[in-house]
């Protein structure tokens, strides 16, 4: 018997089997889609076909990414002295990043990074169906897709047709970047990856990479950063301004504290030390935001800054972004004790300046008499008046109204920054208070400077007193010319009559006194003692004896690169000359001869390692082998001659060592000089105002024996006090043929080394020896 199915139910059948091919053929169209337009799209999308997407990155460009490194400044020590940078950015490798980095990074992340292939599907279905319910639970992306999205933003070939559509924008872009993931994953280590992000992320405060941020946050490398800092800067991530401790500390905290949950979540930390690890505080105590006016070197770093400019310039480099490493010849050890023996001595003489003129202005001319208008003409040279101005008109009324209105502001000092109220003119009359100076260490022999103090507090005080500023040498100018005359057969035990020295000179005569305003006391003395004690009649004699062109002349050989004038005067230090370039002049004095110039850079290594450039000294004969032994036997008379102006240095420095040292004072002692000289470092210094007029009161406070010699002595004894240094006492080194003169004066009793003795020895011709 045939069974007749009923309408009702035969209907319900019907529609369920349309149904059922209605859904066989959406499963078919969607596993069509996935198997050949899928494939299809992506294909097109990776070879921008007919131009509709706009270019992919290369997998060279995705291995070298343009991330706008720092360049960075490292001392011969291996120390990191400074960087050069748009974004503060350096690059970490993984061995760099702590366990607990590494291990709070993924558990906040993707906790799932080592089991999916750039893609994390079950995290995308995840933040899916987060979107649909309005119930979000966490987005889909994965490390390595936020590293492409991080990668993607920097390239350039994004133009396509596709792109101005509305809607398909965003589809197109995030497509290449799920492409670049799997990219990624297939020519990256995970490890290389975990590195590639951290080194590619924001952190707020101007660090860029986890490098910078470790450092800018908590003063610390990488591989040190525990739980509790990591997940602070993990938690950055998130939100650059929002969870910020600087600006948002209690939001920083709270999210620290989810971060810290997450590790125990997935098992990394158990929850006890998680616990204990919320209630500690975030410490910020060695935030800082690096610039170029802290940490070591402050001057140097900004003073060498165009040399590295014109280089990269020369050899098409970028010093703000291609991630430069450049090696100094700087040590930061050394570096560290000539800032620290400046501070020392600068903040105890400032207050013996303040004193001394007990509140009255400092800045004088010749007869004494306080200069007019001095103030109002130094800020007309600062760019704060330009600007006004350029706003007002010059003759403006609203200028001298501005001057005169009091601000709030910081201000240098001493014990310390410090907030004040004080108007712009009242600014530099503070500020010209100052005494500053400039210090410069060099190896004589390689040319390597160690240490380079140009100022006292770079953030207040730009200008660099090493190299940029010029001055009058005063006396250490005089080893010129007793060079000249040793090199000229004058020996050391030559005598002199320390009494008035009258030479012509065009318009009148030229007689300089002693520093003690008189002519001489008719003493006989040696040429060695002369130049201990400083005479400016017995440095007179000799310059009239040897010629200005010829003091010129050696000058010039020995290191002095400034315009000297073939005077008469020039005995005394008249033209102005740089700490650097005495310090190289002395050098030659050290180094047998050989002039050596000084130098600050031993290579570039660009951001793979490779070496790109290296430096090599540069050298010349300048004077004979004895010439220089004599010159030191003269310069350590400083020491060793009753009267000599180095014999105040401690006695631990003297004792079973060699010193060269001579001092330096301008005539109103506006400027202060030493130049300390061992067998292995010659160092120089100058101390004085802003001005030549800003000087001491009285002329015994302001020389270089009270202004300049204590920062050499105070250096000088930490540097022996390091053994790490590998710096010695010991005595300089002799000619390889030996002295050709006796040196100990008792020899010539019998002998007449007088004003009237016919100097036989010949000069020494620097041409037989080139």
């Amino acid at each position: 018997m045939k069974r007749t199915i009923p309408m009702g139910l035969k209907d319900k059948l019907n529609q369920r089997s349309k149904w059922f091919k209605i859904g066989t053929k959406v499963l078919w169209a969607f596993i069509f889609c996935a198997l050949i337009l899928v494939p299809v799209y992506v294909y097109t999308v990776s070879n921008n076909v007919f131009g509709l997407y706009g270019g992919m990155p290369s997998l060279k460009a995705l291995e070298n990414p343009e991330n706008d490194l720092s360049s960075e400044l490292i001392s011969a020590d291996g120390v990191s002295l400074g960087r050069y940078y748009r974004y503060n950015r350096l690059q970490a490798s993984y061995e760099e990043l702590s366990d607990e980095l590494v291990t709070t990074l993924l558990s906040s992340e993707d906790h799932r990074f080592y089991q999916h292939s750039g893609i994390d599907f079950i995290g995308l279905l995840r933040a899916a169906k987060g979107v649909l319910t309005f119930n979000y639970a966490g987005g889909g992306s994965t490390i390595t897709m936020q590293l492409a999205e991080n990668l993607f933003k920097g390239m350039t070939e994004t133009d396509g047709k596709l792109l101005s559509v509305p809607g398909l924008r965003q589809l197109i872009i995030k497509t290449k970047e799920w492409i670049i993931s799997v990219q990624l994953e297939s020519n990256f280590t995970k490890k290389e990856i975990i590195a590639m992000y951290l080194n590619t992320v924001p952190f707020g405060n101007n660090a860029f990479g986890i490098k910078s941020a470790a450092e800018t946050y908590f003063g610390k490398a990488t591989d040190s950063l525990n739980y509790q800092e990591s997940a602070v800067l993990i938690g950055l991530l998130q939100g650059n301004t929002a969870f910020n401790p600087i600006i948002n500390y209690d939001r920083s905290l709270t999210k620290r504290n989810e971060v810290l949950n997450k590790l125990h979540r997935f098992g990394n930390v158990d929850i006890i030390d998680v616990d204990s690890l919320k209630e500690l505080p975030i410490d910020l105590s060695n935030y800082e935001v690096t610039n170029q006016n802290t940490g070591l070197a402050t001057y140097f770093r900004s003073v060498i800054k165009g040399t590295l400019m014109s280089w990269c310039k020369e050899n098409d480099y970028d010093l703000w972004e291609d991630g430069l490493k450049i090696y100094t010849t700087i040590d930061s050890r050394m570096q560290e004790y000539a800032e620290k023996a400046v501070v020392d001595h600068m903040s105890e003489l400032q207050k013996r300046f303040n004193e001394s003129w007990k509140g009255r202005e400092p800045w004088r001319n010749e007869e004494g008499q306080v200069i007019n208008n001095f103030l109002y003409t130094s800020f007309k040279r600062t760019p704060h008046y330009r600007k006004l101005v350029e706003k007002y008109g010059r003759e403006s009324d609203s200028i001298k109204i501005i001057m005169n209105l009091a601000k709030p502001m910081k201000i240098f000092s001493w014990e310390g920054e410090k907030d004040t109220v004080m108007s712009p003119l009242d600014s530099i009359k503070y500020y010209k208070h100052f005494l500053h100076t400039g210090m410069m260490s060099m190896d004589p022999r390689t040319g390597h400077i160690k240490a380079w103090v140009g100022g006292i507090n770079h953030k207040y005080f730009k200008y660099d007193h090493v190299r940029q500023g010029k001055r009058q040498p005063g006396s250490t100018f005089k080893s010129f010319v007793y060079g000249t005359a040793i090199e000229q057969g004058y020996p050391p035990c030559y005598e002199v009559v320390d009494g008035m020295v009258t030479i012509p000179v065009p318009g009148g005569t030229w007689s300089p006194p002693n520093s003690d305003g008189t002519y001489g006391t008719g003493e006989k003395m040696t040429i060695r003692q002369g130049m201990a004690r400083s005479v400016n009649t017995i440095t007179a004699h000799l310059m009239k004896e040897v010629k200005p062109e010829n003091v010129v002349n050696f000058a010039k050989r020995v290191g002095i690169e400034s315009n000297l004038e073939a005077v008469p005067s020039l005995a005394l230090g008249v033209n102005d000359v740089s700490v650097f370039e005495l310090v190289g002049a002395y050098g030659t004095f050290a180094n047998l001869g050989i002039y050596t110039r000084p130098y600050f850079i031993s290579r570039i290594e660009d951001k793979n390692g490779n070496v790109i450039a290296t430096w090599v000294p540069e050298t010349r004969q300048a004077i004979s082998e004895q010439t220089a032994y004599k010159m030191l036997y003269m310069l350590k008379g400083g020491v060793e001659e009753e009267g000599g102006t180095s014999r105040g240095l401690p006695i631990d420095l003297k004792l079973d060592n060699d010193i060269g040292g001579k001092t330096g004072t301008t005539n109103n002692a506006s400027d202060g000089w030493y130049m300390g000289v061992t067998k292995d470092l010659v160092t120089g210094i100058w101390v004085g105002g802003d001005e030549r007029s800003i000087h001491f009161e009285r002329w015994y406070d302001g020389q270089g024996g009270r202004t300049a010699r204590p920062i050499w002595s105070k250096y000088m004894t930490n540097i022996y006090a390091d053994e790490a240094l590998g710096y010695e006492k010991g005595r300089f080194q002799t000619p390889i043929k030996g002295i050709d003169v006796v040196l100990d004066c008792s020899k010539y009793k019998t002998e007449d080394l007088s004003d009237s003795t016919v100097v036989t020895q010949p000069a020494w011709d620097p041409n037989d020896h080139q």
